[in-house]
């Protein structure tokens, strides 16, 4: 067994040495998000327990405040527009000088026009004014990380970024639990732990770019960057609302203790996102190559068993919430398991809208990208402002499920019309299948609830699938395989 080990390892080896730079890099950047998250979820249960819920809710609400926030007062930079811009100019270091320069006034600007308004703005986003600064504080550093993190990729040197991100890591959640239990179990020290760590890698960073590029202000790349970016701002904050406006408006409408206890169902589905994008990453380049060979069975065959592979993996979230629950929160976030269902169904859709904002990224129809997306943000604002002062906070994960559906749906009507425009007659996606999961996930969704108010009955049909998967395993395996390849 040791030989064979052995011998196993030297293959890997060997077959890991005869690989591009690009496809090391490759391996090493999503072993690298994989860790990072990871360490985040893993961590998740050691402050949900040393902090209260309220305490942990505070939390939550800065880290969305802070996306959406980052989102004016950085522009997005590190986004599309630096890679584009560092295929258009061949300076490359002047190029992140320019933009981190760019992101630290605007940045900085915000600042200075907070803080004499201070008091009305803190009542607004119902957060101290220490708070606020941090949250600015983190939005003049963090970029130089981000601008510094998407160039090395770029380049595939992906030796420096691991070590950094997974220090970070580390260091983030370890420096939180020491301020912790050293100050005060308060919600503040999780987040001085948090802006500490990333300003401190920012500003290093932020020395070595400019120490190389030697410019914060060049008025071409300034200009390319606000022309490219401003009108992606819609987009980027519609995402982003998407994401986070169900704890703000938890925590507004109801209280912080709540908005905590709904991030935990949210964190549980954000770790079946990681698989989710991971998937559809390594799915963008063959969908664009089976377009342009217009062999569009590929897709449809390929999409077909990775929406079997997503809806099981939902299923089986939903299944085990109580449980995931417990794990990740503890006793007295045992609330949340009625926000699995809707929230872990929401992962399916999430999957499922960007099956169909792929064809419009291939035909370059951006515009109908920001339109759904906007759209998506504007119905996830509006029906949480009217069901959850009727129905209570768990209502947020069924707007957000119902939200996600409308969504999907919008992209697959831009989907069509992209088929029409292009006089392309056969469809890329079997409808019919799409159609039967979609339905058969809110059939699940709403079952599964009922489901838990019976353990017994829980157990029986879990213990029920482990066989048929164990019958089936052979035709599992092939279908995994070929997903592989």
């Amino acid at each position: 067994l040791f030989r064979s080990g052995g011998n196993n390892l030297g293959i890997l080896l060997k077959k890991y040495n005869s690989l591009s730079e690009p496809a090391k890099a490759s391996i090493w950047f999503t072993l690298c998000n994989v860790l990072q998250k990871g360490i985040l979820f893993l961590t998740t249960p050691i402050f949900t327990r040393m902090l209260s819920t309220a305490e942990y809710g505070k939390y939550t609400i800065f880290i969305s405040w802070y996306s959406i926030i980052a989102i004016f007062t950085t522009l997005n930079l590190s986004a599309g527009v630096y890679n584009k811009g560092l295929i258009k100019y061949e300076n490359k270091y002047a190029l992140t000088s320019s933009f981190l320069g760019l992101s630290s006034f605007i940045s900085l600007c915000a600042l200075m026009l907070y803080l004499p308004f201070r008091t009305v703005i803190n009542g607004l986003l119902d957060l101290s004014t220490e708070f606020v600064i941090l949250i600015l504080i983190e939005s003049i550093f963090e970029p130089a990380f981000l601008l510094w993190s998407v160039k090395e990729r770029f380049d595939y040197k992906y030796q420096k970024l691991v070590l950094i991100t997974v220090l970070m890591a580390v260091l983030n959640p370890g420096l939180g639990i020491i301020l912790i239990l050293s100050f005060g179990e308060y919600a503040i020290w999780r987040v001085r732990a948090y802006v500490v760590v990333n300003v401190v890698v920012g500003m290093f960073i932020g020395i070595g770019i400019l120490a190389k590029g030697k410019k914060l202000f060049d008025k071409e790349y300034w200009t390319y960057a606000l022309r490219f970016n401003l009108p992606l701002i819609p987009h980027y904050l519609s995402m982003t609302l998407l994401n986070q406006v169900d704890r703000l408006m938890i925590n507004s409408m109801v209280g912080a203790s709540e908005a905590a206890i709904y991030s935990i169902a949210y964190t549980i589905s954000s770790m079946m996102n990681i698989i989710t994008t991971a998937i559809n990453g390594s799915f963008i380049p063959f969908t664009y190559k089976a377009i342009k060979d217009g062999v569009y069975e590929k897709i449809k065959s390929v999409a077909n068993q990775l929406l079997v592979l997503i809806f099981v993996l939902c299923s089986f979230t939903m299944l085990f919430g109580p449980e995931l629950i417990w794990v990740v929160g503890g006793e007295k976030y045992m609330d949340a398991v009625w926000i699995i269902p809707p929230v872990a169904a929401s992962v399916f859709f999430m999957f499922l809208y960007p099956l169909f904002g792929n064809i419009e990224f291939y035909y370059e129809k951006t515009n109908y990208v920001m339109f759904a997306s906007c759209v998506g943000s504007i119905a996830k604002i509006i029906s949480n402002y009217v069901s959850i002062p009727r129905f209570g906070y768990i209502s947020a994960g069924y707007t957000t499920l119902i939200c996600y559906m409308l969504f999907s749906f919008a992209h697959y009507m831009f989907y069509k019309k992209i088929l029409r425009e292009n006089g392309i007659k056969e469809d890329m996606y079997n409808i019919k299948n799409i159609i039967f999961l979609s339905v058969l996930m809110i059939v699940l969704t709403i079952g599964m609830t009922i489901l838990y108010f019976s353990t017994i009955l829980r157990y029986s049909i879990i213990i029920g699938l482990v066989i048929v998967a164990f019958l089936k395993r052979t035709q599992i395996m092939k279908i995994l395989k070929n997903i592989k390849n």
